[in-house]
């Protein structure tokens, strides 16, 4: 295999408490990126002098401050801060680009087991392992997705898929946007169930349970989820943690999305596409959505 060349891009925002976990975890891969922004989106607690501990020692970590804004922007904004650290790229020569969240742990070989998964399927354009919530006591919770979905966690883009998606949209959604227009274009998305990584902090904790799931359904209207998609949605999340609480979130977010009129991405070609796979899913139709 040839030698890969990648960069990995991480905003964060007040993660002192996981930073450290993270910062261990690439330090110590068995194929290192050529380089690691880490962009501190003006965090007011110890995140920077602890990423500048490691900067100073590892010369492929570039650390990008942010000024505080006065407080966490939820959905868009860690693309805003992405993006800030996308400007601070130092070469064009790279085979992938990587987004990965601050409150991650995974094994010395998780990146080089992942790019093998891409050597082995030429068409696979988004990729990365699944995540597992760290529970109290140890125990370890899988973060179910449907398998063409990368949490937005960890995603491993390829350069050509990148180049062909035209990069992420500021907007809540993205996370799914980006992999459905893959889809669409002939690429293929999945997640890797052998490779785990470790989420110390529950995907939503920083925003609590109902302002993520009110946040998640707003992402679902601007995504251009289809209604009846949403209510079947919606009725399935009613047994699921945080119960009740989450369906009903999603849902509001959503309605109250329609009736702002809340601006949808502005690309009908990939909404069709979208609700199509979406209705063949409620169809038991052949669907990415799986």
């Amino acid at each position: 295999m040839k030698t890969i060349k990648y960069i990995i891009i991480t905003p964060v925002r007040n993660e002192e408490k996981y930073i450290e976990n993270t910062l261990i975890s690439v330090s110590k891969q068995s194929l290192l990126p050529v380089q690691w922004i880490i962009v501190n989106d003006g965090s007011t607690d110890n995140t920077e002098p602890i990423i500048k501990t490691y900067a100073d020692e590892n010369e492929f970590i570039t650390l990008v401050n942010r000024e505080n804004r006065g407080y966490r922007k939820a959905g868009g904004g860690v693309i805003e801060s992405f993006y800030e650290g996308y400007k601070h790229i130092k070469t064009d020569d790279w085979h992938f680009l990587v987004k990965l969240d601050g409150d991650l742990s995974f094994n010395s070989d998780y990146f080089e087991k992942c790019f093998d998964e891409f050597e082995k399927m030429p068409q696979l354009g988004i990729g990365g392992g699944d995540i597992y919530h760290e529970l109290n006591g140890g125990n370890l919770l899988l973060e179910k997705q449907p398998k063409f979905h990368v949490r937005g966690a960890t995603k491993i883009y390829k350069n050509e898929c990148w180049q062909a998606i035209g990069g992420l949209i500021k907007a809540p959604g993205w996370d799914t946007i980006d992999e459905v227009k893959a889809n669409m274009l002939g690429w293929s998305t999945q997640s890797f169930s052998h490779l785990k990584l470790t989420h110390h902090r529950y995907t939503g904790a920083a925003d609590g349970s109902w302002k993520n799931s009110v946040k998640n359904g707003r992402a679902n209207y601007i995504s251009g989820y289809h209604p009846f998609f949403m209510i079947a949605k919606c009725i399935n999340r009613i047994s699921t943690k945080p119960f009740l609480i989450g369906s009903i979130g999603l849902f509001y977010g959503y309605i109250w999305s329609y009736l702002k009129k809340t601006e949808r991405i502005n690309d009908k070609k990939l909404i069709k596409f979208l609700r199509q796979q979406q209705i063949n899913l409620l169809l038991r139709r052949k669907t990415i959505w799986i």
